[in-house]
């Protein structure tokens, strides 16, 4: 939280000294675009997710995350609340793996579990914007989402005995992060970067409360970074 916090801050440091250096009024492109009340776009972009564990004891080793790239794309729609506030939803499907490394064990079979999700992401957010400095208007945003974890397999019988990490279907989380709008001739183009925080647990424990998988695991959350790029 820290460090995405320091992120934020330096963002806008660098935005307001930008602004202060290239001073000359540039041609204004689509310089009515944000007026309507509803607007319309799409996203595409990169994700890292991870897990944060906490355990009921820390004798035990801590369990390593092998943390991949995936991808997200989806939609946006946005509503215009006055000049510097809009309310967006973000549908969209976000794919990633995780690898686990539990310590204890020889044997890569049961020391190593793949963990393979496909989320649809429901937020709903408010994206708080400075005055527009020419064709460009950097912004924050944050809120709350909700995503169903198409992957899951919560309802197996099978548990991490038979080599299966169960994860919950649905999750929720906090979002917050910021971005830069850039007015194009024909378009806008946003580069965004967005922390993502589950605030419920998502392990479906297994059948045996001394597992060596689950039985130390007082809750796990996921948490992530977005990479975004949205065309509206």
């Amino acid at each position: 939280m820290k460090r995405l916090f320091l992120l934020l801050v330096c963002g806008f440091v660098c935005c307001y000294t930008a602004q202060a250096q290239f001073n000359e009024k540039p041609i204004i492109n689509l310089e009515t675009y944000d007026e309507p009340l509803l607007n319309w776009g799409y996203f595409l972009g990169f994700n890292q997710y991870d897990f944060k564990f906490e355990y009921k004891d820390n004798i035990q080793q801590d369990i390593l995350v092998n943390k991949t790239f995936g991808f997200n794309v989806g939609l946006i729609g946005e509503m215009r609340i006055n000049q510097f506030l809009d309310l967006r939803l973000e549908p969209g499907l976000h794919y990633t793996q995780r690898d686990l490394g539990f310590p204890g064990f020889t044997e890569e079979q049961d020391a190593i579990r793949e963990v393979k999700s496909t989320y649809i992401n429901f937020p709903v957010l408010l994206k708080v914007s400075t005055k527009r400095l020419g064709n460009w208007k950097p912004f924050l945003i944050g809120g709350a989402s909700a995503s169903l974890n198409l992957s899951s397999n919560e309802d197996s019988l099978d548990d991490n005995s038979s080599g299966t990490f169960r994860l919950k279907k649905n999750t929720f989380y906090y979002e917050m992060g910021f971005g830069i709008e850039f007015y194009t001739e024909y378009f806008k183009f946003t580069p965004s970067i967005r922390g993502v925080f589950a605030i419920t647990d998502e392990l479906v424990r297994d059948e045996d409360p001394n597992s060596p998988w689950t039985g130390n695991i007082e809750a796990l959350r996921t948490r992530g970074i977005f990479i975004n790029f949205t065309f509206e």
